[in-house]
């Protein structure tokens, strides 16, 4: 067991300030929690019963991070690159953050979208180290004592997923919990959340993936996915003992299928401390965008008119995002609702039609919209034209849906059309960046969910604002975490959606850009974090962590303070001997 090697000593303010080695010796090597490879001094290699065990030449952690950069330059490909992260990882977690924190542009799109897609398709033949934890219907009755092993490390988020609707590419079995370790690497780079504090867990109930079902080394569980009741029955035993064990954890659903995400966010909403990224970081971060258009566009939030092209998940999370900003802004419901437009395989979503029960709040009387003769009549572009349209959301996967007639109707309908084709990867968007300046002569205010290189147009450059759910869950985690919420509300992403889009500087909301650029992660997820917790603070479900004697600062500063003591850094702790 690993609490018999090593243990944690914490801080006032519940950061960790050293590593407790209950037994010394080489053993130290093989925890990649402890393991500093090359950069243990001298000294401590004589204290640690390390002496001799090591090449003469010790290195620094910037060294370590210079030479392991060479390494992963020299690989040959991004799914190589990705490989030698995640085995870096599992020797030597400290390192491994240094490298990525040390160009988190570059790395993210190799521990995360889209190398990460690879990752979960061939888990099974690159597996290299277990990592969280995979239940299946032979252990989830044994879920509480299983979750227990990992106690000692005090959990504060874990990132869960059935594995069912992967990035685009659907069900993907034992694979998922590839996502729930780049997503928990990026709590860390964006939060500072220490590795340690973080738990993958796969719920895998099976898989429909007929590809996987026949593969012999396929290391899932062999059968396809449990429905119904028993399904229902699965998640229960593990949410029963997750809230069990680690009470004061938050506990973020990932890549459930469509109804699946809405029926098990809504089924927990008060049971445990959790949220679905897919509905609510997507929705989050998609009205960061908008806010930021609406200042650079000096027009007012409820004045426009809201089309959603896309009603899965992600498009109704997007949805309910903006009604719950509005609602903010003093709307009715009907009035908010009255604003918002979703469309999907079959057109506008209307009330005359049968549906999944997720669509039915957006769902629009036909019998109001008098353009609306004909089931045939609810297209993308009639609805742009006759609703006047003036935000355009693509969240469809529907490759080139946006084409130059529908983007020149929003754009007749107000001088910069906001157009943010959100679906990913690349080859799935709704409209290239430089189509839809062409098509707007440069008006349109634009961001992806895919990364694409900056635009040329009319001698000018645009960089393409990158609409990533990365801005938003560490710090909705960090705050949630920090101000001791009990539940997490709604309010929380709209007021992440507001710190993102305050962090977006005026010189670039001058070139028409929309989000702030990865590079600047870490500040971003701190005033995330700082007002997720001063909201959960103020709406009565959050308290101070009491960490220390503050009691002279208002609830602001103690709460800032706290966060910031909080954040992990990556660099090497203290080793010290058990008494």
């Amino acid at each position: 067991m690993t609490e018999d090697i090593y243990a944690f000593r914490y801080g006032a303010y519940g950061n960790t300030e050293a590593i407790i080695a209950k037994n010394p010796g080489l053993a130290l090597q093989y925890f990649n929690y402890i393991n500093k490879g090359t950069a243990f001094t001298d000294e401590e290699r004589r204290r640690l019963g390390l002496d001799g065990a090591l090449p003469p030449s010790p290195r620094s952690l910037a060294s370590q991070v210079v030479n392991s950069a060479e390494k992963v330059k020299n690989k040959s490909d991004d799914v190589e690159r990705y490989i030698y992260i995640r085995s870096l990882f599992d020797r030597n977690a400290t390192l491994a953050h240094a490298l990525i924190k040390s160009n988190i542009k570059a790395y993210m799109g190799i521990i995360y979208t889209p190398t990460v897609g690879y990752a979960c398709q061939h888990y099974s033949s690159i597996f290299r180290t277990a990592n969280g934890i995979h239940f299946y219907p032979g252990n989830i009755e044994r879920a509480e004592d299983i979750l227990r092993q990992y106690a000692h490390q005090g959990i504060r988020v874990a990132v869960v997923t059935d594995n069912q609707g992967i990035l685009g590419i659907g069900d993907q079995g034992a694979g998922g919990i590839a996502i729930c370790l780049g997503k928990l690497m990026l709590y860390t780079q964006g939060a500072g959340i220490a590795p340690w504090h973080c738990l993958p867990i796969s719920l895998d109930v099976g898989t429909n993936n007929k590809a996987l079902l026949a593969d012999d080394f396929y290391l899932g569980w062999r059968h396809e996915r449990l429905t119904g009741t028993d399904y229902l029955r699965f998640v229960q035993r593990f949410a029963k003992a997750f809230r069990a064990v680690f009470p004061n954890a938050l506990c973020q659903w990932e890549d459930f299928s469509k109804q699946n995400a809405f029926a098990i966010r809504d089924a927990y909403l008060h049971d445990l401390i959790s949220f679905n990224d897919d509905i609510q970081g997507t929705g989050a971060i998609t009205l960061a965008g908008i806010l930021t258009a609406m200042q650079i566009k000096k027009e007012k939030l409820e004045e426009q008119v809201y089309l959603i092209h896309g009603a899965g998940a992600g498009g109704v999370g997007v949805a309910e995002q903006i009604e719950t900003a509005l609602l903010e802004k003093g709307l009715s419901r009907e009035e908010a609702r009255g604003r918002i437009y979703t469309l999907d395989s079959q057109g506008l979503v209307t009330t005359d039609r049968k549906m999944e029960p997720y669509k039915e709040k957006f769902a629009k009387d036909p019998s109001r919209l008098p353009w609306l003769q004909q089931a045939g009549d609810g297209t993308l572009e009639n609805v742009v034209r006759n609703e006047k349209v003036t935000v355009l959301i693509g969240t469809s996967g529907q490759s080139g849906c946006f084409t130059r007639e529908v983007v020149q109707a929003a754009a007749a309908n107000t001088s910069r059309p906001v157009i943010l084709p959100l679906s990913n990867p690349t080859s799935m968007t709704e409209a290239l960046p430089a189509d839809i300046y062409q098509w707007t002569n440069g008006q349109a205010l634009v961001a992806t969910g895919s990364p694409f290189p900056p635009v040329e147009h009319n001698g000018q450059s645009y960089r393409i604002s990158q609409c990533n759910n990365v801005f938003v869950f560490p710090g909705v985690g960090l705050g949630s975490i920090a101000s001791g919420a009990k539940e997490v509300l709604p309010s929380f992403f709209t007021a992440a959606a507001h710190a993102v889009s305050q962090c977006v500087k005026p010189e670039a909301m001058a070139r028409g850009e929309l989000l702030p650029p990865v590079s600047e992660l870490q500040d971003v997820s701190l005033k995330v974090s700082q007002a997720v917790g001063l909201t959960a603070i103020r709406a009565n479900v959050g308290h101070l962590c009491a960490f220390s004697d503050y009691q002279h600062d208002n609830d602001e500063e103690k709460l800032n303070r706290l966060i910031t003591k909080m954040r992990w850094q990556p660099e090497y702790l203290p080793i010290e001997l058990a008494p």
